[in-house]
């Protein structure tokens, strides 16, 4: 859906495909990707490509770019996707490597978690993380998220798979 949003230190707004160079700074980065679903993008072009795929006028994908205000730097991307089967949102995230430990993350997230309750009844929210991958475990926990169940998932390429814990958030 579009969006355009800020928090303290950040600017939320769609990601578009003359992003691609930006983006590539963490879909392109082995450390970023190690616990991604998707594979390692290996060029800006794939990154380009996969862009120019988003919709934005999808009103159950809440996904955008997140801008640091004080460089003007795009450094990550993330959101939520509606799973209507579920009646839940699923969130997502990716940050520059260079950009951990800041809190971008959850406050990114935290915005945009606001912005959709504003606009939908939201029953609940889940995240999937690999069990190894402590810093996502953390960023859930920040944003009031509880052990829900053991879970497993593998790259899109099937290159590799993880066990994994789900998550959740349950709202009113």
């Amino acid at each position: 859906m579009k969006m355009n949003l800020e928090t303290e230190r950040l600017i939320i707004r769609n990601l578009v495909p003359e992003d691609y160079k930006a983006v590539y700074k963490w879909c392109g980065d082995p450390k970023v990707n190690t616990y991604m679903i998707y594979p390692l993008y290996h060029s800006e072009e794939e990154v380009k490509e996969w862009l120019q795929t988003l919709d934005e006028e999808d009103p159950n994908s809440y996904e955008a770019g997140w801008v640091c205000k004080k460089t003007g730097q795009l450094i990550g991307s993330g959101g939520l996707v509606y799973q209507p089967e579920k009646d839940v949102w699923i969130i997502g995230y990716n940050l520059r490597a260079d950009q951990w430990g800041n809190g971008y993350t959850v406050e990114a997230l935290e915005g945009i978690m606001d912005y959709i309750r504003e606009c939908h009844h939201i029953h609940a929210i889940e995240g999937r993380f690999a069990i190894e991958n402590h810093n996502s475990k953390r960023v859930m926990e920040k944003l009031g998220m509880t052990f829900h169940q053991d879970s497993e998932y593998e790259k899109l390429d099937g290159s590799m798979k993880f066990k994994a814990n789900i998550y959740r958030k349950e709202y009113d």
